[in-house]
This record gives C-alpha cells, sequence and structure tokens, in this order.
C-alpha cells in the first residue's frame, strides 16, 4: 500500500499537462463572482506574517518562482488555490484577510492559516494562528462590510450564493495535534476512528455557520497521504519505508466521513451544493504503469530548499533547480508543479474518480 500511495507524487505530474490543456482560462471573466478560501499553509497567502508564530514564510527561498516574491505561501510558486483562481478567470489572486483593505473584497478573501487545523488548539505549539473558526469569524466581517457596500442584506446574500467557497483544512489535525502526543492528548483520548468523526463535527458546524451566512457552493478538499510527506516520513517512519501506514489510514478515515457529510449535506440542503474532492483515489486509479517511474528515479521526493529542525526552509539559503520534478519544495509543502497538477483535478476530474459528486467545473455553472 505504501508503495501505491507514493505514487501520486509522480503520476500528479503526468496528468497535469493533459488535465490542463483542456482548461480555457479568460482573465478578467471569472466563472464565479467571488472566492473564499478557508485552510491552513497549503493556502495560506500571508495571513500568518504579521502573527508571532513561526509557521510563516515571508522570506527566501519561498516565492522564488512567484511575481511578488516570498509573500507568506509555503512553496517556491503558487498554491493550489492560487492555480485555481487562474483556472476560474479571476484578473488576480484572492487577497489574504491580513490585507484586505485596499482590496476587492467583492471578489473574494483567502482566510487560510498555517499550523491552522479544524479545532482550535490544533498546531498552537507553532504560535498564534487563525483556526477553522476562527477564520469562519473573520468571514462574518467580511460579509458585514459586503453588506455594507451593497446597502442591502438581501443582495448581498444574493452575491454570497453564487460565489465558491473553497475549504481545505484537517492535515494539521494530525500532523501537528494526534500524532504529536509531547505536545498534545488527543491520541490518548481518541481513536482514530474517533478522532475522525470528532474533526467532521467540529468541521460541519463550521460549514453550517457559512451557510447561514449566504454560502451555498462548497468545495471540500479531501487530505492527501500524510504518511507519505518527507518530514512524517523522516519523524516517523520505519527505516527504508516509503509512507507511515499508520497516518495514512487515519486520513482515509477523515476523508471517508468527509464524503458522507458531503452525501448527507446534499440531501438536507437541496438549495446548496457540497462536493468532495479525493485527488489520491483519482491519481491512483490507473497510473499502475507510472511505478518505473519512481525506480528510475525519474521524481525525487526529497525536499527542494535546505530545511530546519521544524521542516521549513532555512532562510536565504538556495533551494535546488530542478523545482518543476520536486513535488515538495520543503518536508511539508508541495511545489508549484505539484499544486498546479493536484488543481487540475479537483478543476476537471477526467478520472472520474477524484470528484463526489461533480468537480469544480461543474459545481460552478450551478
Amino acid at each position: 500500500m505504501a508503495s501505491e500511495t507514493k505514487l501520486w507524487l509522480v503520476a500528479v505530474f503526468l496528468l497535469s499537462a493533459m488535465t490542463m490543456q483542456q482548461h480555457c482560462v479568460v482573465a478578467g471573466n471569472p466563472q464565479v463572482p467571488g472566492l473564499f478560501i478557508f485552510g491552513d499553509s497549503l493556502s495560506d497567502c500571508g495571513n500568518n506574517n504579521n502573527l508571532k508564530t513561526d509557521a510563516k514564510a515571508n522570506y527566501p527561498p519561498y516565492g522564488i518562482d512567484f511575481p511578488n516574491g516570498p509573500t507568506g505561501r509555503f512553496t517556491n510558486g503558487r498554491t493550489a488555490v492560487d492555480v485555481l483562481t487562474e483556472i476560474l478567470g479571476f484578473d488576480g489572486y484572492i487577497p489574504p484577510f491580513a490585507n484586505t483593505s485596499v482590496s476587492d473584497i467583492m471578489k473574494g478573501v483567502n482566510y487560510a492559516s498555517a499550523a491552522s487545523g479544524i479545532l482550535n488548539e490544533t498546531g498552537t505549539h507553532w504560535g498564534e494562528h487563525f483556526s477553522l473558526k476562527m477564520q469562519v469569524e473573520n468571514h462574518k466581517a467580511i460579509v458585514s462590510k459586503i453588506t455594507m457596500k451593497l446597502r442591502n442584506s438581501d443582495k448581498a446574500k444574493e452575491h454570497l450564493n453564487k460565489c465558491l467557497y473553497y475549504v481545505s483544512i484537517g492535515s494539521n489535525d494530525y500532523i501537528n495535534n494526534y500524532f504529536l502526543p509531547e505536545h498534545y492528548n488527543s491520541s490518548q483520548t481518541f481513536s482514530t476512528d474517533q478522532f475522525a468523526k470528532a474533526l467532521v463535527k467540529e468541521y460541519s458546524r463550521n460549514l453550517m455557520e457559512l451557510r447561514s451566512l449566504g454560502a451555498r457552493k462548497f468545495a471540500l478538499i479531501g487530505l492527501l497521504p500524510i504518511g507519505c510527506i518527507p518530514g512524517e516520513i523522516s519523524a516517523r517512519g520505519k527505516p527504508g519505508s516509503l509512507c507511515v501506514k499508520e497516518e495514512n489510514d487515519a486520513v482515509v478515515t477523515f476523508n471517508d466521513e468527509l464524503k458522507s457529510l458531503v452525501d448527507r449535506f446534499n440531501k438536507e440542503f437541496p438549495d446548496s451544493k457540497f462536493i468532495f474532492i479525493d485527488t489520491v483515489k483519482a491519481i491512483l486509479t490507473g497510473t499502475t504503469k507510472n511505478v518505473q517511474d519512481v525506480k528510475a528515479g525519474l521524481v525525487d521526493v526529497v525536499s527542494c530548499c535546505k530545511v530546519g529542525s521544524n521542516g521549513l526552509c532555512i532562510p536565504n539559503e538556495k533551494p535546488c533547480k530542478n523545482r518543476n520534478v520536486r513535488p515538495f519544495f520543503d518536508s511539508y509543502h508541495p511545489s508549484d508543479f505539484a499544486n498546479e497538477a493536484n488543481t487540475a483535478i479537483a478543476y476537471n476530474d477526467v478520472s472520474t474518480k477524484a470528484a463526489y459528486p461533480m468537480d469544480i467545473s461543474h459545481l460552478v455553472k450551478l
């Protein structure tokens, strides 16, 4: 199973070129009027920059391939949601909540915060951050501003009904909580099944809060196999192991619970649409032919930048040159190339295995 799970590191690249060619990106003519983003460091674009935390990426070599340099994105270039913003046709990236004073909030806001999780306590050993609940509270403030701008609460809700709500969170609840017993006691309190149910229960509360504020189109991003992340392999993997099976199994349980939630909410709320993106299943389906690429060493799964003890890039150290074939930029975060590939599948699921019950390209048309 570990070797099969590892295939996503290779297959993601082979699928991306084919999928991205099918997108018609028209800047300035977005497919939805606004995009609101909730999540962790995989989506953070600068919300942690001014917080008292070690979980920040506003220094080189982060952003080495991004037009504006190191902005707080935990990668060399674009995050997955940056790529989605391009695909959807926005004429600029969605700004962080921390810098919305000079931006057009009607087009969306990015609330994602590195080290954050579904649970409030997750990631607190890193320092300050905005948990999912706090991100929803921040959205309430933005909704109030949108209502004031339109001078009509009904018009504000009508606008928000058409926007896309992108939620990608949960990895830290495992990496920086459940599987970190030296800081948290959740693994002593819950079995992995119980923990997944507890996470999704709290997740659902926040989704309902967003729905009460006008959200109707939800893209919920499932977790990738965290046990195959370089930082987790080095910290918890057995000698010679490709992945940490216990962690991957826990993620599968969470993803199954989240998919079930999507089913339940779609039945309970016919005026809304919830979709679940399971990128792993799409990549693993029909990609066994790519095992030879792994064996041949065509993909290097080692971090591209030199990392410190926390798995983040050491400031101002030069990263690798072959960033277009490295799945990971640091020990925990995908490269621009991997983000592009993952988002391509989420937007247009040609395999019909990743998106349930539909992909983002169909969701935005509703």
